[in-house]
């Protein structure tokens, strides 16, 4: 499995953007897709997820919960991320990860065994 994730860039705070990530390969075991973000300096961060299935259910980190939203394209094998009312704080490389995780995995970082290369999000203030 690949992913291939893409749409960062820089904005101002309070601006918005769209990222996605397309994977390629079977993703017969994976479970879950996530969104992470690693700012310069710092760990990984849980920002969200979804299942790779027909459900509705999506999980979010505190810190998001409420500006971003993910969500998918079984069919294109793509997951987004819309990202609004950025901060500052929001600037991060921002990675897209799939696996065979479970509700209880769902923010454990080594829990998933594909990762793509990760875009650059920048807020301006």
């Amino acid at each position: 499995v690949q992913l291939q994730a893409s749409g960062g860039g820089l904005v101002q705070a309070g601006g918005s953007l769209r990222l996605s990530c397309a994977a390629s390969g079977s993703l017969i075991s994976v479970n879950n897709m996530a969104w992470y973000r690693q700012a310069s300096g710092k760990e990984r961060d849980f920002v969200a997820a979804v299942p790779w299935d027909g459900s509705r259910i999506t999980y979010y980190s505190a810190s998001v919960k409420g500006r971003f939203a993910i969500s998918k394209d079984i069919a294109k094998n793509t997951v987004y991320l819309q990202l609004n009312a950025l901060k500052p704080e929001d600037t991060a490389v921002y990675l897209c990860a799939a696996g065979p995780t479970s509700p209880d995995s769902i923010n454990t970082p080594r829990r998933y065994d594909y990762w793509g290369q990760g875009t650059q999000v920048t807020v301006s203030s």
